[in-house]
């Protein structure tokens, strides 16, 4: 072969290589739209949180964004974070328990709200069952009563005590607001604190057979520890009462019951700008959802002792495994989102 065919040939290959080498590129750009962009998750102090969120964690790594660690910060400052671009996105976000705060941060012009990652979020207020039963307790508007409060008394201070709400999250302001309305400020002490160390005691005082009132919600692993029905019970309130934003609406359940709050769905907020500029961000946030009863199951693992950032890891993947149909639908979506 003469030289010169032979050069032509080694240019026509190195077109092929090059032609191949972009083809590479462009597909692995398609399955991986978000790689080299940073990506800061935040949750709250509730070690549970976790797992929602290292779902959306894994599902950003797998379409290649750069996920740090998630940083912990309390609702009422966390949606500000967000809409500031110093973090990007929330799994924890309830609604409409956490409405004003999402305003306060700016609303829709700054942070981003679609779909919903989790459905029939309950909250409200528990007694054990041994006390509500013999002393025919059902609604907490009875303990206006300073001797039906006094059995909740563990202080000795007079007042029922309330294991209530971390200062910073959505519940404080709704049960301050029923301690006004159903006038029980001078019979219930609302007590706060780190919300683990609360209800440790609660679930060490039930245990003990002495009265417990208490303030929790579902998804949570509490729920499987005292079980409602069982160990506790409901308390209802004496109308629907409700702060800020969700002044005037009704917290009636379908089956008439009233427990005080709204039922929430869980969604992820993101920064407006950043899902703006990632449309495969955005539509997998609009469409991952995790079924609540997947999420007590896990907290509950977590509180028998399978806590670890390692065990989190392992409970995710399981989740993934057993998801894996409807978690690469929400990536192919993604990844479809990015290329229009």
């Amino acid at each position: 072969m003469k030289f010169t065919a032979i050069l032509q040939l080694a240019r026509q290959c190195g077109l092929v290589a090059l032609a191949a080498t972009a083809t590479t590129m462009c597909f692995a750009q398609e399955l991986q739209p978000g790689k080299g962009v940073a990506v800061q998750p935040i949750k709250t102090s509730i070690p549970e949180e976790i797992f929602q969120t290292r779902i959306v964690m894994r599902a950003l790594q797998d379409l290649g964004y750069d996920v740090a660690p998630a940083k912990e910060i309390e609702p009422a400052t966390a949606y500000l974070v967000i809409a500031s671009g110093d973090a990007t996105f929330t799994a924890g976000y309830w609604d409409p328990l956490q409405t004003d705060f999402y305003k306060n941060a700016g609303g829709s012009a700054k942070l981003s709200r679609e779909g919903v990652f989790s459905t029939n979020a309950l909250q409200g207020y528990l007694i054990d069952r041994k006390t509500a039963e013999k002393y025919h307790i059902t609604n907490i508007g009875q303990l206006a009563d300073p001797k039906l409060a006094k059995l909740f008394d563990a202080d000795g201070d007079g007042k029922a005590d309330l294991a209530g709400c971390t200062p910073g999250w959505g519940c404080e302001p709704v049960i301050e607001n029923h301690l006004r309305a159903y006038k029980l400020s001078a019979t219930v002490d609302h007590r706060q604190g780190s919300y683990a160390a609360l209800i440790a005691d609660v679930i060490a005082r039930q245990r003990a057979g002495k009265p417990v009132l208490y303030y929790a919600w579902v998804p949570y692993w509490v729920s499987a520890v005292l079980v409602p029905g069982k160990d506790v019970v409901w308390l209802e309130v004496p109308f629907s009462s409700q702060p800020g934003a969700n002044a005037g609406m009704s917290t009636k359940l379908p089956n008439d019951k009233d427990y005080g709050f709204q039922v929430n769905k869980q969604q992820i907020v993101a920064n407006q700008a950043f899902v703006q500029a990632h449309p495969d961000a955005r539509m997998l946030f609009a469409k991952m959802q995790v079924n609540v009863d997947d999420i007590n199951a896990q907290n509950l693992r977590m509180n028998q002792g399978e806590k670890s950032s390692e065990d989190i890891d392992r409970h995710v993947t399981a989740w993934i495994h057993a998801n894996q149909k409807a978690y690469d639908g929400w990536l192919n979506d993604a990844r479809a989102a990015a290329s229009k």
